[in-house]
């Protein structure tokens, strides 16, 4: 890791210069701040704001990063569910939220940076762990308290977060249909920019070579070419050959879509293929058929990764944390033994 030794050594200056510029102090050239931010932007060097933060007033308020724009996210009833828990848990310990409104992944960094560097707020929630994410080694680098929802792809050792076993989950659910004589199960992922898709198309590929059945890259289908394709994405795996007869989708509001267009091809749902999902929406009861979905504890993701991230706030020493949440499949109406 570089240090403001490396820095100063760079730029050839002392380390006392390194920190003067990094304190803005006015007594610095700007020829010279220049020169030392030039080296510390070449060499990827992030000061360490703890010390910073400890002289600067609490702002009482937590930082929620979102994996795109506010509009889009609220259409899926995961993420109010998942703010009800970060809400309540701030509220009790008395600290506003501060969402990001960023639409790309570049507005995102960008005012994730304008949070920390305007001390807008204490600390950072991410609801998402995007694979190789430069905003989460970002804050990883200058030890700025923040927590993450997922699992990160690096620096897992040292940063806190609160997920479920995605991997462990989903090869149970793949093996739940495995048990109901389905053999060609095709597998409804998420966008694998995220480390959840990662986990649960793994989880998904293991239970199949556990029970000695093939993977057949077939039935690998991701939710985008869905959402591009629609009826015909499903139609697609229908004509194949050897045609699956149930799948295993990213999250509830995919297998509405999956079910609505099977609907339109007229296959019935669990009679011709089982469908089971993830987030167990409220809405999942009253589907039709009602859906077998697991329950991935949603509210609680929310309520201890802000929990987490107090503790770091209030306690700079805490170390870091990996929680697990649990998970719980609800068997409904979707899924039938194989006919």
């Amino acid at each position: 890791m570089v240090t403001i030794k490396d820095v100063a050594k760079a730029a050839n200056v002392a380390p006392s210069t390194v920190s003067r510029v990094i304190a803005n102090n006015p007594r610095i050239s700007e020829k010279t701040k220049r020169r030392v931010k030039e080296v510390m932007e070449d060499l990827g060097y992030y000061p360490n704001l703890q010390a910073r933060s400890l002289a600067a007033k609490s702002t009482q308020t937590i930082g929620v990063i979102m994996p795109n724009s506010a509009y889009h996210a609220f259409r899926n009833p995961f993420f109010p569910e998942v703010l009800r828990g970060i809400s309540m848990n701030a509220h009790d310990s008395r600290y506003g939220i501060y969402l990001s409104t960023g639409s790309t992944e570049e507005e995102i960094h960008e005012e994730v940076l304008s949070m920390v560097n305007g001390r807008r707020v204490d600390g950072i929630v991410m609801l998402y762990s995007r694979v190789n994410d430069r905003t989460m080694q970002y804050l990883a680098e200058i030890d700025f308290p923040f927590t993450v929802v997922g699992r990160p792809s690096t620096y897992e050792e040292r940063i806190t977060y609160v997920d479920n076993d995605n991997i462990f989950i989903t090869n149970q659910v793949t093996k739940y249909l495995i048990d109901l004589g389905h053999k060609n199960i095709a597998f409804v992922g998420g966008n694998l920019e995220f480390v959840v898709a990662h986990d649960r198309l793994n989880g998904y590929r293991m239970a199949l070579t556990e029970a000695g059945l093939p993977v057949n890259e077939a039935y690998l289908v991701h939710e985008s070419f869905v959402n591009d394709n629609g009826r015909d994405a499903i139609q697609s795996l229908i004509n194949l050959e050897v045609p699956p007869t149930a799948f295993v989708t990213q999250d509830d509001l995919m297998a509405y879509e999956i079910i609505s267009h099977l609907d339109a091809l007229n296959i019935r749902v669990p009679e011709d293929i089982s469908i089971v999902s993830f987030n167990n929406l409220s809405l999942s009861e009253h589907s039709k058929p009602p859906l077998t979905s697991v329950d991935i504890g949603t509210f609680q993701l929310g309520q201890v990764a802000t929990q987490c991230l107090i503790e770091k706030i209030e306690h700079l020493d805490t170390l870091p944390k990996r929680i697990t949440i649990p998970t719980k499949l609800i068997e409904r109406k979707s899924c039938a033994p194989k006919r």
